[in-house]
């Protein structure tokens, strides 16, 4: 036994162990949750890399969870929404400080065009962020996005059913998302660290919902404004969407 430590402690720090919090080759952007941060490798999300957050419901507090992020990001680059449940609320983003023009919001009739939609941004780099929304993906088609998010520094999340979590995927990095009196539940399904078997619990008292959804919005797509007024989305089962 003393011979099998003395070769793990010789081991290159460029080898994983798996009873050790585990490192990043990319940058990371912190969550602005300090408990999260002391939970993830590097101490935030990992950009070029894919991060699923699976959500019991859509609406539950993910986009407040990621507003101090997308704080950040948005002051220099664009952020990409790829098929929200529900319309983006420019009134919202404004509120929060995020610009209007920066947000891109990209909505397609098939899961198919979704997905080469996210796999392109990805590639050109041209968003400092990407959210994409997807109740069914293949394995396949999991691993193309995420060797895609390797070739850029693009933060990207991908939002999928609390369900999903039973299924295997490259991600390294996955979180179950739950509503919580007073903010969120959060499990972490997968990082590269040591197993944490405890929800961990997120207070969201300062970030209040966004307003309800406005018939009038201002969005960018194909790098030009436009105003449409479109119906509003009815949100999921009885919470109030946020942001989307």
């Amino acid at each position: 036994m003393s011979a099998l430590v003395s070769t793990i402690s010789s081991l290159p720090h460029t080898v994983w162990r798996a009873d050790q919090m585990g490192s990043h080759h990319a940058a990371v952007v912190p969550t602005g949750h300090g408990a999260l941060d002391r939970e993830l490798p590097n101490g935030g999300w990992p950009s070029a890399a894919l991060i699923e957050l699976l959500l019991q419901q859509a609406g539950i507090g993910e986009m407040r969870l990621l507003r101090p992020a997308l704080n950040m990001i948005a002051s220099l680059h664009r952020i990409a929404l790829i098929q929200p449940p529900h319309l983006p609320q420019i009134a919202a983003w404004t509120a929060w400080g995020l610009p209007a023009e920066r947000v891109l919001w990209i909505n397609t009739q098939h899961s198919a065009d979704a997905l080469w939609a996210a796999e392109q941004v990805l590639r050109n780099g041209s968003c400092g962020a990407l959210l994409l929304w997807q109740s069914h993906i293949r394995t396949e088609s999991l691993r193309r996005l995420h060797l895609a998010a390797q070739s850029a520094q693009t933060l990207f999340w991908m939002m999928r059913p609390l369900a999903s979590a039973q299924d295997a995927s490259p991600a390294p990095l996955r979180l179950a998302l739950r509503p919580v009196s007073g903010g969120i539940g959060l499990d972490i399904i997968k990082r590269r660290g040591p197993q944490r078997d405890e929800m961990l619990f997120l207070p969201l008292h300062d970030a209040p919902a966004a307003p309800s959804l406005a018939p009038t919005l201002t969005l960018t797509a194909s790098h030009a404004h436009l105003d449409r007024r479109l119906p509003a989305t009815p949100a999921a089962r009885s919470l109030s969407a946020e942001l989307v």
